[in-house]
């Protein structure tokens, strides 16, 4: 390490850290990675095994059922007690397992979204986890980057840094390479940037002086990272909704209690266990749990299909998405630039060759060297050959522009003296290098800009040339020259001064599976709409081809400056193409889609998107493209940068909604069934049709297994091909209502019967109640197995084939049921007895009556829908 870096010269820094302007050798780097070790700060302690089992137990409805276990334990009623506490372990265990599975899935996705820094390496630009930084690197930093450890700057151009979480300066602070006061405050230690803070604009190259906890921001213990909770608004919704249901259930037992015991005169410990197994039966507790195991689930599919979930609620915003808007650079299309045609005012040329492989040929042929050198030298990608095959490290554009040089002149060597950054505000790169041909300055940018900047050139016939190569569906680049005497760029000198070098058209083909999944997505009622920073005939070419609704408009970023906020939301439903559009241009249709009230799902990767991202229904970061900035904003963030991978998340999204959806689907018309049975038997003043431990055992073995089943439910074959759903649409709409309300009433009238029946035959009590309890199961597997498909018919083979996890929760329950029926010694526990081999035929039958008549009535709702 190295004591106060900010007062020392650059210079002095790189001799105490033993390092040079090149960086440092990889065996080098790798003996101080173990030397100082992991470049990450301490993370925060999460729970441990011991207080996340007893977290289990802060539950309202836990509570009661531990008063009733030591109620029922002062009676003496050690069945009842060892059952109720059975529920309450059972339920227990499940959660500290799921949870932790949670919590494990949530920390891999952590370690997925770990930041990456680009560093020199033997002299090498290449891209590293910051994990793996050591002091001594040389950092290489732009705009929309996170700082990832301590760097004493070594050259800087127009750097400023957003410092708020070390200093609480709320303007960026701007940064330079002169040292500072030895006693300077840290706000104004302005030849330093300090880990975890964010660059706004600029660009730099920076020693790295301090690791993990040496850095400013490890000394303070700031930004420790810790597990996200697992929660969405509709499952904080769905908690709300079974906390205060849990206790209108424990109001309503304590007046059925008050009512049995001083109106019906029963025995009191025998009421008091039937108003328990009707609390029980009636509060979700497992709701919640499930629920959050879905998301998990939901997490983790996404992972695999390369989105990775950021922000929870973002699962439930992607799945109702109207409106996509997207990029198309590498989104759409492969990022993987190739320069085609170059015009120069010798003549016109083809350029062949694929990918970044500088091999190809120019024709007609022809002397293409001074442009070449513009395309080489004013540049910041690399090309690497890894086993035949040519990568870029940095911009794809950059890289393409290197593999035409490589076609068209060779290698050329030139030293960097001094550079101007590319940015949206200018819209042109300058560099300045000495070579074998002495000092020039090249710029290369927008046709419209540099075209200004050259002299003696025809503008308007260049302005034709450069429109004239962008319809054909090429991104188009103007370069430009200059000879210089100095060892700085006059940017004043630059305007008029340049002279004109030529124009390189670049072209970047769409993707096959992005094509693909764009019909997809309109096949779901989704409109994708492509917002670029190219020319319009750019855009307009590449969007014909990859299948958007309206290609025959385009809107640019003038044309949106022209129009208000209202005339803007009339504007943007029609159109799908929006050219040369700003940062700030996203944000407006941003908010112009959503006041026409669709949900838009809006993707991004430079700092200056953030807002739009935040502003999104679900904002979209490019993993690999995009800047730290744009991450740290994002609720989701594509790990390949693929329009594909979006569709997928939407499909995804869905499922796990519909999961969701089929997870309360099932649980409140259960419940309310099992409930219903005893509450109406107790009123009415009949025998139960089970008992309080039968109805406590039923809970148990059936409440939590069936509804996680369903939280791995796959995706429903018709899952993308009805329209989005409302943005604020209610998970209790009427149309669930009915459906508790309906399967209650089945659920009454079918234990019911069957007890009924059993006592006409003259079977005794504990028969008829064994054979009620049997119905009760069978009812809530065949319910199980109509929720599975919500959007479609259940009465197909693959629908009964269902999945490896709903047969096993079955065969499970079965075996449970005939064990406690058949079994002596659990019929001793239950007071059951065994049912004759054609009563359970006909419990079966019953529970496919039954499904037959859920799934009829399913069909004419559907059928109703068209």
């Amino acid at each position: 390490m190295i004591h106060d870096p900010h007062a020392r010269p650059a210079v002095d820094c790189l001799e105490a850290l033993e390092a040079g302007p090149d960086g440092l050798s990889a065996e080098e780097a790798a003996r101080r990675l173990a030397e100082h070790g992991p470049n990450r700060l301490a993370e925060v302690r999460a729970r441990g095994p011991v207080l996340r089992f007893f977290a289990q137990f802060h539950n309202v409805l836990i509570y009661v059922l531990l008063v009733a276990a030591i109620v029922t334990a002062a009676l003496q009623h050690w069945v009842d007690t060892c059952v109720i506490l059975a529920v309450v372990l059972a339920n227990a265990m499940i959660g500290f397992i799921q949870e932790g599975k949670a919590e494990a899935a949530m920390s891999a996705i952590r370690d997925m979204l770990a930041p990456r820094a680009s560093v020199l390496r033997d002299g090498r630009r290449i891209t590293v986890d910051s994990v793996s930084l050591v002091p001594g690197d040389i950092v290489l930093i732009e705009a929309g980057d996170k700082v990832p450890a301590d760097l004493r700057l070594l050259d800087a151009r127009g750097l400023a840094a957003q410092e708020a979480i070390l200093t609480g300066e709320s303007v960026p602070v701007e940064k330079g390479v002169a040292p500072a006061p030895v006693d300077a405050p840290l706000g104004d230690r302005r030849s330093m940037l300090w880990s975890g803070t964010l660059v706004t604009q600029g660009a730099a190259r920076g020693l790295v002086t301090a690791t993990g906890q040496a850095t400013e921001i490890g000394r303070i213990g700031g930004l420790l990272a810790g597990v996200e909770q697992l929660t969405t608004p509709l499952v904080a919704q769905m908690d709300h909704f079974a906390r205060w249901l849990s206790f209108l259930i424990l109001l309503a037992g304590a007046l059925l209690l008050a009512w049995g015991y001083f109106v019906g005169h029963h025995d009191f410990s025998e009421m008091f266990m039937t108003v328990v197994a009707i609390a029980v039966s009636a509060i979700p507790e497992g709701l919640p749990a499930v629920m959050t195991i879905t998301l998990a689930i939901g997490v983790q599919a996404m992972a695999r299909r390369n989105a990775i979930v950021r922000r929870l609620p973002a699962i439930e915003a992607i799945g109702s998405v109207s409106v996509i808007c997207t990029d198309k650079t590498g989104t759409l299309t492969r990022n993987e630039m190739v320069v085609t045609a170059v015009e120069t005012p010798a003549g016109r040329f083809t350029v062949t060759g694929e990918g970044y492989a500088p091999v190809g040929e120019i024709m007609p042929e022809a002397d293409l060297g001074a442009i070449a050198r513009a395309a080489a030298l004013c540049n910041d990608a690399a090309l690497h050959d890894r086993s035949g095959h040519w990568t870029v490290e940095g911009d794809p554009m950059e890289g393409a522009l290197l593999a035409f040089a490589g076609k068209a002149a060779g290698d050329l060597e030139a030293r960097r003296l001094d550079a101007i950054p590319f940015d949206s505000r200018h819209r042109f790169m300058a560099v300045l290098t000495e070579g074998a041909s002495g000092r020039v300055t090249h710029v290369k940018g927008a046709p419209e800009r540099v075209l200004r900047m050259c002299a003696d050139i025809d503008l308007d016939r260049w302005h034709d040339r450069a429109e004239a190569m962008a319809r054909q569906g090429l991104r188009v680049l103007a370069l430009a020259g200059r000879d210089e005497t100095g060892d700085r760029i006059d940017e004043a000198a630059l305007e008029g001064g340049l002279t004109f070098l030529g124009l390189v058209g670049l072209i970047d083909p769409p993707r096959p599976e992005a094509i693909e999944a764009v019909a997809e997505c309109r096949a779901a009622g989704i409109r994708v709409k492509m917002i670029t920073g190219d020319h319009a005939g750019t855009a307009a070419a590449i969007a014909a081809r990859i299948g958007l609704q309206n290609t025959a408009r385009v809107l640019t970023g003038a044309d949106i400056d022209k129009l208000d906020d209202a005339q803007l939301a009339l504007e943007v439903t029609d159109v799908d193409i929006f050219a040369r559009t700003s940062p700030e241009d996203k944000l407006r249709l941003v908010t112009a889609l959503q006041a026409g009230g669709r949900s838009v799902a809006m993707t991004g990767d430079g700092v200056n998107d953030a807002p739009a991202l935040k502003r999104a229904d679900a904002g979209i970061a490019m993993g690999l493209k995009g800047s730290e900035a744009a991450k740290e904003a994002a609720d989701l963030v594509l790990a390949d940068d693929n329009f594909a991978t979006i569709a997928a998340a939407v499909r995804e999204g869905r499922t796990v909604y519909d999961n969701l959806k089929k997870v309360i689907s099932w649980t409140l018309p259960t419940n309310a069934g099992e409930s219903m049975v005893l509450i109406v038997a107790l009123l009415a003043g009949m025998a139960l049709p089970m008992t309080a431990v039968q109805i406590l055992w039923v809970n148990l073995i059936t409440g939590i297994t069936l509804g996680v089943a369903l939280a791995f439910e796959p995706t429903e074959p018709g899952t993308m091909a009805h329209p989005p759903r409302p943005r604020h649409a209610p998970i209790l709409s009427g149309e669930l209502v009915w459906h508790v309300v309906l399967v209650a009433l089945l659920f009454l009238a079918a234990v019911f019967g069957m007890f009924s029946y059993a006592l006409d035959r003259g079977y005794p009590l504990a028969l008829a109640q064994t054979i009620a309890m049997n119905t009760l199961v069978v009812l809530e597997i065949f319910h199980l197995f109509f929720i599975r498909n919500i959007h479609g018919t259940s009465l197909t083979w693959a629908a009964a084939r269902g999945t490896r996890v709903v047969w096993t929760v079955v065969i499970v329950i079965t075996a449970a049921q005939f064990a406690v029926t058949y079994l002596p010694t659990m019929q001793g526990v239950l007071g059951t007895y065994p049912v004759p081999f054609r009563d359970g035929l006909l419990i079966v039958a019953v529970g496919a009556a039954f499904f037959a008549l859920i799934e009829i009535e399913k069909q004419i709702r559907l059928g109703l829908r068209r």
